[in-house]
Order: structure tokens, then sequence, then C-alpha cells
């Protein structure tokens, strides 16, 4: 993988945790560092769920894919703030 390849991860990662924080109500208590990891393993595994659906490559942007992402970082952002020990 090249550099191009991990800046575009990183940037995809941030732009899809971000929106999988805007669909859950209320606040969640994750760093921005665990956002954009989360975020970045919902691109991933939602582009092999995508490809695996046939739905991963159409003519401009691929929306299934994308929602398939930003499902994917809610459910991920949730389950890592629900796992947080609260005092």
């Amino acid at each position: 993988m090249e550099i191009t390849g991990i800046i575009t991860a990183i940037v995809v990662g941030i732009v899809i945790g971000a929106l999988g924080r805007l669909v859950l109500p209320g606040r969640q208590r994750v760093g921005a560092l665990w956002t954009i990891a989360v975020g970045i393993l919902a691109a991933l595994l939602g582009t092999f769920i995508a490809a695996g659906l046939g739905v991963a490559s159409t003519n401009g942007i691929d929306w299934i894919q994308v929602l398939i992402q930003v499902a994917l970082a809610a459910v991920g952002i949730a389950a890592l703030d629900r796992s947080k020990v609260r005092a």
C-alpha cells in the first residue's frame, strides 16, 4: 500500500466515522482517534460486504456502499460507547 492509499483510508475513515456518530442519538463518549479507527474499519468491511452483494461498483457514487459503511460505523461506535465503564 502506498502513502496515498493510507491517506485516503484515513480521510474516508474520518468521514465515515463522523457520519456514523451523526446518525446516533445523544452524546457518545468516544474519542476522535477511536472514531477514525472505527470509521476506517467500517469503510473496509462495508466495501467487502458491498462487493459481496454486487453493489460496490456502479456508475457515479456508490450510495448503497456508503450506507452500509455508515451503518457499520454507527454500530461500531455505539458498541464502543456501551463497552466503556462509567463511574
